[in-house]
């Protein structure tokens, strides 16, 4: 029986509402449990009550910025830890927000998989790091989207040139399912790549 590993909780503060919708798809979809709040006011009771792992926050609010609400926090919990992104990166705000030991500070439009890298190294520093077997099944799953995007196909086409069904390589694709070495053989044969190359960076 597979071992459920507790879902690992993330808080958004961030005023703008399509920006904490967006990250707040984006983290669900990659498996974790997310809340997003627009008034940074209620996020110390949010620390003191919620049990996250991590918070992602905006350094330019109104009503209170992102480093004195980075101190208030820091009061109630020492140790959660902290990713600061902004529109408006400056030196003076990056030293204040790293003496605030925050682990990361990303400018705003940020890249997606260099959002999920930061991500996966503050799991790491946290011990939260998913097991490397579901690590590894996410690289092969991007892995194999980036290639097909690569090359303009749909996962229809990719079906018609595997055999394998559409499902079966979406599901492979978004790491909810564990390819077997014989569909990974068809899928690199596919994308005229070869079979190692799937595995990416790993």
């Amino acid at each position: 029986m597979a071992i459920e590993l507790p879902a690992v909780k993330i808080l958004i503060v961030d005023d703008d509402r399509a920006i904490c919708d967006y990250m707040q798809t984006l983290l669900e979809r990659d498996g974790y449990e997310v809340k997003a709040v627009l008034d940074p006011t209620i996020v110390e009771d949010e620390v003191r009550a919620g049990g996250y792992h991590l918070i992602i926050m905006d350094l330019m609010m109104p009503k209170l910025d992102g480093l004195e609400l980075l101190k208030r926090i820091r009061k109630v919990d020492n140790d959660i830890a902290v990713v600061i992104f902004t529109g408006f990166p400056n030196l003076e705000s990056a030293v204040a927000s790293m003496k605030l030991d925050a682990v990361d500070y990303i400018k705003k439009p940020f890249n997606v998989d260099e959002f999920r890298e930061v991500l996966s190294r503050v799991m790491r520093k946290k011990g939260l790091a998913r097991t490397p077997e579901e690590q590894l099944h996410r690289v092969i799953g991007d892995t194999i989207r980036n290639l097909r995007k690569d090359k303009d196909l749909t996962l229809k086409q990719m079906a018609r040139r595997t055999g394998l069904s559409v499902s079966l390589l979406s599901q492979i694709e978004r790491a909810e399912s564990s390819a077997s070495i014989s569909s990974l053989y068809k899928i690199a044969v596919a994308l005229e790549s070869r079979i190692q190359d799937l595995f990416g960076q790993y």
